[in-house]
């Protein structure tokens, strides 16, 4: 998205449809989570739409999160229609898959450690509360392909829990055939 509307309107729009207040950070990485705004236009974008009122901030146990306002959620009932209805659908449910791990104080984390002089591996690990989520090492024969691996986890830690699961439970099975 280049359009300076067209990303408040997007941002407003997961606002909106999550009806969760956010901590600035984690708005971020929601926006930025399927690459369709650049990082530059996102803190304008929020900038202004905080100033126009469009978004309320409040703090919670002292930290500020942000949550849509009426005018806002106006605005994005009227606009969001603009934004392709891909991107809508895809970004929301990439949202309700962060969200759903930052709500269950889920943190991921990925290490890379040496096998022995027989390659690396690559230890990613997602937990919570009540013990792991996901625990999964894989093998890499080089350090280089080790940090990839354990670079794109920490960046993307939710798309790969969930593509485990969907493969897992047969929901996207064309991708083994």
């Amino acid at each position: 998205m280049q359009n300076k509307t067209d990303i408040k309107v997007f941002i407003l729009f997961l606002l909106d449809a999550l009806s969760y207040p956010l901590d600035e950070a984690h708005l971020y990485e929601i926006v930025m989570e399927n690459g369709y705004v650049g990082s530059f236009d996102f803190s304008e974008c929020f900038s202004e739409l905080k100033e126009l009122g469009h978004i309320l901030e409040i703090e919670e146990d002292g930290v500020r999160q942000y949550l849509i306002s009426d005018t806002g959620r106006l605005v994005a009932g009227e606009l969001q229609g603009d934004i392709l209805e891909s991107i809508r659908e895809k970004s929301l449910q990439s949202a309700k898959g962060l969200l759903s791990l930052y709500k269950r104080g889920a943190v991921a984390s990925a290490e890379v450690r040496e096998r022995d002089g027989r390659g690396y591996e690559v230890v990613c690990k997602i937990a919570d509360g009540e013990g792991a989520l996901l625990s999964l090492k894989l093998s890499s024969p080089s350090k280089a392909a080790a940090e990839r691996m354990q670079s794109n986890f920490e960046k993307k830690p939710e798309e790969t829990y969930r593509g485990i699961l969907s493969v897992l439970t047969g929901e996207i099975d064309y991708l083994l055939h």
